[in-house]
């Protein structure tokens, strides 16, 4: 190992050693399943927004996005554009009343658990039927990114792809398994700050190596004249295809659980403001990264770039001492390790709270159902890991599949139980199905996928079953009205 790959490696370590100390400091905090499922409903706005970012982002945002705008230009910004304004339409439309729903409805602390609350469903069908999705998705999801951490290590260091596989998972596994939902945030939190700081220091300092605005857009230009138009190469789906990742936000329980989790409805605003400042900046360095890269690139011809994907890393290699350099990687580790916690938490949740209690009945302790919390992050965990072994490209392809599959089957149902009053459970059920199929079966013909985004049709289809068997089922319930404008009262109230 050389002395730069050392001096990485150490600040690798130190990064890991943090997150194992919030992992122990969240465990003294949490004594009941409400705070280990939801952190006991205290998170600031700042945690909130950023461990939202954080683990909505993942790797995409310091090497998928970099390395499309890299190799194709502007025309591959679409996505992000679609990201940021749902992603704000999710914080304004959903998060204040989400909030609010949830705490007045039995104080629903998981999706299922609160879709059955709010609709008053008897038969559990609509709890464990969210709770199955749940549990199914984000099994492959968690395991996407222990691949994703086991290449990681590969490539930056030369360790051994399963080595750095169990690296990231014990960790990941560590401060989840014990901390619960605070540990996911606190962490979530940290990370978020490492991937802001390290998207803007990069392409900021990389602009003096490239000689200056100027400088970098004549030297871009030179290798791709229509590299800043960003309609060139694009058809019009496409394009609808790019935006309608924003689609997605709605329906994504890692994210959205943050909104249960916030302290009060007051404090939606203000990490709604840092949360989407936080996005357009780290977007922003994301594709300053990428046109730093190519202008760098094409002064220096003497340097290759093997893997586009890789230039956000090797930027921060050439620009910066590596004990930095290493901080630029350690970034890249917590996009990573920010997404597989929060999804290893909600999946646990729909495990115990919504599989396990809807099923079984049982009156255990607290403290009963928290151990059982956490035996189900490690058994997720182990699935995930063994799906993750062989280190198959076919797994982190389900990334993209399953945002589809969580923004079709449950977006429409989320909008739907907080602004309209007649939804009824199953119209909720039947539409829940009838999205997650559209989006199965659309996903998986090529020809289909290839012409749009299958987070499109499945979006729509959930929606319009969802409205027509609500207006077939609907029968007036003075509990779901008095609910239901308590909630909107809050939310008047509080704002």
């Amino acid at each position: 190992m050389s002395t730069e790959q050392l001096y990485q490696l150490i600040s690798i370590v130190l990064y890991l050693a943090l997150m194992l100390f919030i992992g122990w400091y969240a465990f003294k905090r949490t004594t009941n399943l409400t705070d280990y499922m939801l952190g006991g409903r205290s998170l600031g706005p700042a945690v909130t927004a950023l461990s939202a970012g954080a683990s909505d982002m993942s790797g995409w945002l310091l090497m998928g996005l970099p390395g499309a705008i890299y190799a194709g230009g502007l025309v591959e910004a679409w996505i992000a554009v679609g990201l940021t304004i749902g992603a704000y339409l999710n914080w304004l439309l959903v998060a204040p009343r989400l909030r609010s729903y949830t705490q007045v409805s039995n104080d629903s602390i998981t999706i299922p658990s609160y879709l059955e609350n709010r609709l008053k469903d008897k038969s559990r069908l609509l709890r464990i039927a969210s709770g199955l999705i749940i549990l199914v998705f984000f099994t492959f999801y968690v395991s996407s990114g222990m691949v994703a951490g086991g290449k990681f290590f590969l490539s930056s260091f030369g360790l051994d792809y399963h080595v750095g596989l169990l690296i990231v998972s014990a960790v990941v596994i560590a401060y989840t398994l014990f901390g619960g939902f605070l540990a996911v945030s606190y962490t979530d939190f940290i990370q978020g700050l490492t991937m802001f700081l390290a998207l803007l220091l990069v392409p900021i300092v990389g602009l003096f190596l490239t000689g200056g605005l100027a400088e970098t857009s004549a030297s871009i230009t030179e290798v791709n004249p229509d590299f800043f138009n960003i309609v060139k190469g694009a058809t019009a789906a496409g394009i609808i295809s790019s935006l309608a990742w924003g689609l997605g936000y709605f329906g994504q329980p890692h994210i959205i659980v943050r909104f249960m989790a916030i302290s009060s409805v007051k404090e939606t605003k203000s990490a709604r403001r840092i949360g989407i400042g936080w996005m357009i900046l780290s977007l922003f360095g994301a594709i300053a990264t990428a046109l730093v890269g190519v202008a760098y690139y094409k002064q220096n011809p003497d340097v290759s770039l093997a893997d586009p994907e890789t230039v956000f890393i090797a930027l921060g290699q050439i620009i910066f001492h590596p004990l930095i350099a290493g901080i630029m990687l350690a970034a890249v580790l917590a996009a990573v390790m920010s997404t597989i916690s929060s999804q290893l938490i909600v999946t646990s949740s729909a495990l115990i709270e919504d599989l396990y209690k809807a099923v079984m009945k049982s009156d255990a302790t607290d403290k009963h159902y928290v151990f059982l919390g956490r035996m189900a992050v490690l058994v997720v965990s182990l699935i995930a890991m063994v799906l993750a072994w062989p280190n198959k490209e076919s797994i982190l392809k389900l990334v993209s599949f399953a945002w589809a599959g969580f923004g079709g089957a449950f977006g429409p149902i989320i909008i739907l139980s907080l602004y309209w009053r007649k939804l009824t459970s199953q119209g909720a059920l039947w539409g829940m199905v009838a999205g997650a199929i559209t989006v199965g079966i659309w996903g998986n013909v090529e020809a289909l996928s290839d012409m749009l985004y299958e987070i499109v049709p499945g979006f729509i289809i959930c929606l319009i079953v969802t409205w027509i068997v609500s207006l077939m089922t609907f029968k007036p319930n003075a509990d779901i009205d008095k609910e239901f404008y308590d909630a909107v009262e809050m939310v008047k109230k509080e704002r």
